[in-house]
């Protein structure tokens, strides 16, 4: 079974990885994981639960913030299975076809969240620099659209992804290096000629993420320049604290991102401990910290969780 490297074989799994070298403590490792993937769907089930419950919460900001909620809980049930089943079960093997649909699952979820974060910089945006018409343009049904479209910026560009993985063959050594699938680690495994994958993920990331973020800074660079121009300086304090909770998310979201990618071009890491860390803040750091930054920055939110707890 030497056939690592023939071309006509062709693996019927892949395997995942937990941390190199130290498997014996694997159970003691995923103990910070798993407070990591509870304390995230506790956080935004409260913070979901709270904006449906409470018709002061109907507004188009925590409209948005469910919505925000909701992408970050599924991207935490999309790869806490396989990461807990091998920290606690040594459990590696995954078909093809759950890997790509995992990955497909992981990166459409955070293309959504990318999109979920420029609709709530425009809600910021219209509130501050045209707040005479933020309900007459924020309406309900544009809402809906908003979010639909979100959802469709991130199931269509993904849905071709595991399209054209399948078409591969898969003929090297199939231990991915993270404990779920992804795009650019899948297909490094691939005997075929995968340029197509390659630049059409670059286009779509660039297309996407790319484009989000930088209309959100943009949108920013606007906000900043009209509360500058406001001549209150209490009036001004205001203004920006409305904004300081979406910051901090869209920091949250996009730094780990760009972090990592250039930590990975420029840096070289032996340690997989390091290397399985580092892997996993892009994903686990945004849907943690999200409903910590609303619940402290967000007056209205604290208060209700105080008096839900309290009760």
């Amino acid at each position: 079974m030497s056939a690592v490297n023939d071309t006509k074989f062709q693996p019927a799994v892949f395997f995942l990885s937990g941390v190199s070298g130290q498997e014996d403590v694997h159970v003691w490792i995923s103990i910070p994981f798993f407070l990591i993937y509870f304390a995230s769907i506790l956080g935004n089930s409260v913070i979901l639960f709270i904006i449906k419950s409470d018709p002061n919460f109907h507004e188009p900001m925590y409209i948005f913030l469910s919505m925000l909620a909701v992408t970050d809980v599924g991207l935490m049930i999309s790869i806490t299975p396989t990461t807990l089943a091998i920290f606690w079960f040594n459990s590696r093997e995954i078909s093809h076809d759950a890997c790509f649909a995992q990955l497909f699952f992981i990166h459409s979820l955070t293309f959504t969240e990318s999109s979920l974060l420029l609709c709530m910089a425009f809600d910021r945006f219209v509130a501050i620099c045209n707040p005479l018409r933020y309900a007459s343009i924020l309406t309900p049904p544009r809402i809906v659209k908003m979010g639909l479209v979100c959802l469709l910026r991130g199931v269509i560009p993904i849905f071709p992804v595991p399209i054209l993985l399948k078409q591969y063959r898969y003929c090297q050594a199939n231990v991915l290096s993270h404990s779920y699938c992804l795009n650019q680690a899948v297909m490094t495994m691939a005997c075929s000629d995968i340029r197509v994958n390659v630049i059409y993920g670059f286009f779509v990331t660039i297309s996407s993420v790319g484009i989000d973020f930088l209309l959100i800074l943009v949108s920013y660079v606007i906000i900043l320049k009209t509360v500058l121009s406001i001549a209150s300086h209490v009036e001004r304090l205001k203004a920006l604290n409305t904004c300081v909770s979406h910051v901090c998310i869209v920091l949250l979201f996009y730094i780990p991102w760009i972090g990592l990618s250039v930590i990975y071009r420029f840096v070289k890491i032996s340690s997989p401990l390091v290397q399985n860390v580092l892997g996993n803040v892009p994903l686990l750091i945004p849907p943690l910290m999200n409903p910590i930054v609303y619940s402290m920055k967000t007056k209205p939110i604290r208060a209700r969780i105080i008096r839900v707890f309290i009760k």
